[in-house]
């Protein structure tokens, strides 16, 4: 039985932006779906509902439903997995997520009004993240530590980081497993080695060895 992927774009983005990371899944093997949601305008709850129906949908099939999410949506993945009940099995993949909550996005905050609009209905995920994933579902997490990008203007961020999301931000206590490649915040969804490693993570469990491994 193929196993199936919800790829989950990040903020400011649509489902679009997935389509090289989606045709590399298929390529791999996989049966892949992509989540459009409005990252700004949706509540977070209408998102999560969605993506909880979608997900027993696909998994009516049998087999495991993955979720893949690139940065805010890598947060709404573990925000949907945590406590739900009924839901398929399967793993996560957050790529840039700042799972640890994300400095460049509380520096948009001190814009006021201009912050909210910025964020959206997310702010708060985006802005504190988890303390810590103690959930049953496995959860990998692929950053970036190439420094171009618009975060990187903005505001100052501390050690490793990807031009938007720092390294430190995507480690959390109870991850499977998590490791570093030389690209940037949205090179992450470009990347064949982000690609294959995903590939790997969800049939696995765990990432390549080649791969320069986190701390």
């Amino acid at each position: 039985m193929t196993d199936q992927i919800i790829l989950l774009h990040g903020l400011w983005m649509r489902g679009f932006a997935l389509a090289m990371l989606h045709r590399r899944m298929m390529e791999s093997g996989f049966r892949v779906h992509r989540f459009d949601y409005l990252s700004v305008a949706a509540t977070q709850e209408h998102i999560l509902e969605r993506l909880h129906a979608r997900m027993r949908d696909i998994g009516e099939s049998g087999g495991a439903v993955h979720l893949v999410g690139h940065s805010l949506g890598g947060l709404l993945a573990l925000k949907a997995c945590h406590g739900a009940r009924g839901l398929p099995p399967g793993r996560v993949v957050c790529l840039g997520s700042p799972l640890r909550g994300s400095a460049a996005a509380r520096e948009f905050a001190r814009f006021g009004r201009g912050g909210e609009v910025l964020l959206g209905h997310n702010r708060d995920l985006i802005e504190k993240g988890f303390e810590r994933w103690d959930a049953e579902r496995e959860v990998g997490v692929i950053a970036g530590r190439s420094p171009i990008g618009l975060g990187s203007v903005l505001t100052h961020i501390e050690g490793d980081h990807d031009g938007t999301v720092a390294v430190a931000e995507t480690r959390l206590a109870g991850l499977a497993d998590h490791c570093v490649v030389d690209t940037n915040h949205t090179g992450l969804l470009f990347s064949a080695d982000v690609a294959r490693l995903t590939a790997r993570f969800l049939r696995e469990g765990h990432f390549a060895a080649a791969v320069v491994p986190a701390g």
